[in-house]
């Protein structure tokens, strides 16, 4: 078992594509969110709602200032203290039922914490998707800004009504990873949504429509207001359906591939 601790203050790698990159074909689109008011539960609540309505390039050029054909760069104010909050993890139960078997089942939302990548690729397998070097798997996981995972928790309903958190609780426990989504970003402006996935068997009940708001609600916390994606052709009405839109303002997404 290969556990990859989810680490905030891991540098993000640049190209560090989930998918390999033969997956990225013309039939892939690229979504920007805008237009959307996710609630924030901080305060400057209308200063980020505002943000996400500005012109899409806004944020990157206004660190930048034009002087007579030349560019200067503005540098910020100067702060004491500019070292970025650890992200905190979050972990809370979306779903809770009682099986017909007698289980309950609980679907856990957590935003920190281990991914077991041999569950990882299990869970890639399910969807299709191709299979990767498990290092390489590893290095993505690392080096993502945020990664938020869905897991599936089967337990007895003795142990439910006794809150018993003692050995005999834990082995009548089952927890399988059934969603994860993560998002690579410059920490400041911009984000991308990577690797959006739910398990088959939990497809068709609103999980990975909940993965991707709490994940896109954890980024605007943080204060980075542009987030894009990259989705294939068929699930491009559902991302747009969150929020998103491709090609605001004109603005295309190019890719590079070596020949």
């Amino acid at each position: 078992m290969l556990l990859i601790p989810i680490s905030s203050s891991s540098s993000v790698l640049p190209q560090s594509f989930f998918n390999s990159t033969s997956s990225y074909s013309s039939n892939h689109h690229s979504l920007f969110l805008s237009n959307l008011s996710y609630p924030i539960p901080h305060g400057s609540r209308k200063l980020k709602t505002l943000r996400l309505r500005a012109n899409f390039w806004e944020s990157i050029r206004s660190g930048f200032v034009k002087n007579n054909n030349s560019t200067q760069l503005v540098e910020p104010p100067s702060i004491v203290d500019d070292e970025e909050e650890p992200l905190l993890p979050v972990e809370f139960t979306l779903v809770e039922r009682t099986l017909q078997d007698g289980l309950i089942e609980e679907i856990i939302f957590s935003s920190g914490g281990e991914i077991d990548v041999y569950d990882l690729q299990g869970l890639c397998d399910k969807v299709g998707w191709p299979r990767r070097p498990l290092v390489k798997l590893a290095a993505a996981l690392k080096n993502s800004y945020m990664v938020a995972t869905l897991h599936s928790v089967m337990k007895s309903s003795s142990v439910s009504d006794s809150g018993s958190s003692g050995d005999n609780g834990e082995q009548q426990q089952e927890k399988k990873l059934i969603g994860m989504a993560r998002a690579t970003s410059d920490h400041a402006f911009n984000a991308t949504i990577w690797d959006v996935l739910v398990d088959p068997e939990y497809q068709g009940q609103g999980l990975g429509k909940a993965l991707v708001e709490k994940l896109v609600r954890a980024l605007l916390q943080r204060d980075i207001g542009n987030i894009s994606l990259f989705a294939d052709s068929q699930v491009v009405d559902f991302y747009q359906n969150l929020g998103f839109e491709a090609d605001p303002e004109g603005i295309k997404g190019m890719f590079w591939y070596p020949k």
